[in-house]
């Protein structure tokens, strides 16, 4: 059983790595009105006469949708079932999803009624938590067989605090560059990092796209220099630790790629793959800092499990 879910957490992964970057390829085509105002179905159709390209990428989105979906449950069931006794993984189960559910909810209410740019925005985002929680359910099952054994890593409070925030704070940058996109606001700055336009830098006449491009750079910058804080600090606490270590580098290799993608998008007048590889590294990224705050909060419970056992050890000695 152990084997099958192990092969099951993995197609589900890629799954949502494949519905991920499907929902962001309908965003940057534009082809969210494919299907005109009918959901689930097609211009009210199974498969309709008129094929357009807009009409292939969202149908083939909500396909893979639908099959992800499907074999996601199957894996929140089996997982909850025989893995149970495991505590992230009914939390885990539930998560991965409630917020695929969500992200197919917000999809279909968008088609039907429309949306805001704001409230359309939160549609990665909530993507991203439900592929988080996929990918941590893989971990926790490849985990089992203690092949991946991470319970003597202990990292300080101050820095289980950092990581905590840091991945709130990745979930604010990921909604400002999706508030890029669906405000159209990608290509306003024709330069990188400024917004010259090739006149006078001037607040005071920036538009509101404009404000929008330039306040995801302005928050991207900080991502990327808290991270890099971050790698640093974790080679002088951590240098020893193999998980720390390995882990610090591919964060710090991935947000490089995520600086880089983004100039990128811009210098090459929003093209589509480098697009896509944006928003996938990205998910990247999120989905490792997610592996990072469950290891902290094991280190958090563990550490309380500890004093407690310390204060009670104490108060024995003491009676006696």
């Amino acid at each position: 059983m152990t084997k099958t879910l192990k092969w099951l957490a993995v197609v589900s992964t890629i799954c949502m790595i494949f519905v991920l970057i499907g929902g962001a390829l309908v965003t940057k085509t534009g082809s969210g009105a494919g299907c005109g105002k009918s959901w689930p179905l097609c211009e009210g159709k199974l498969l309709p006469s008129d094929i357009t390209p807009e009409l292939i990428i969202e149908l083939s989105h909500r396909l893979v949708s639908g099959i992800g979906a499907m074999i996601v449950a199957v894996l929140s069931f089996l997982a909850w079932k025989r893995l149970g006794h495991i505590r992230e993984v009914k939390f885990l189960s539930f998560m991965s999803i409630f917020f695929l559910v969500l992200q197919a909810l917000i999809g279909a209410a968008a088609v039907k009624w429309g949306q805001s740019d704001f409230v359309m925005a939160l549609h990665f985002g909530i993507s991203l938590i439900s592929f988080a929680a996929v990918f941590l359910l893989m971990l926790l099952i490849f985990e089992v067989d203690k092949k991946m054994d991470t319970s003597r890593l202990f990292i300080q409070k101050k820095h289980r605090i950092e990581i905590y925030l840091l991945t709130c704070y990745t979930l604010f940058v990921v909604y400002t560059g999706a508030l890029v996109r669906h405000a159209h606001a990608s290509l306003v700055c024709k330069d990188w990092p400024f917004c010259t336009n090739n006149a006078p830098f001037a607040f005071a006449d920036f538009r509101l796209d404009q404000w929008i491009q330039m306040g995801h750079r302005l928050a991207a910058a900080v991502l990327f220099i808290w991270t890099l804080s971050l790698f640093l600090r974790t080679l002088r606490y951590y240098k020893g630790n193999k998980v720390m270590f390995w882990g610090s580098m591919t964060l710090i290799i991935l947000i490089f790629f995520q600086v880089f993608f983004g100039a990128m998008v811009i210098f090459t007048t929003l093209n589509l793959g480098i697009a896509l590889m944006h928003a996938l590294v990205i998910s990247c990224f999120f989905s490792l800092l997610c592996y990072y705050v469950l290891l902290s909060g094991r280190c958090a419970s563990n550490s309380t499990v500890k004093t407690k056992r310390n204060t009670t050890d104490l108060e024995h000695y003491a009676k006696s």
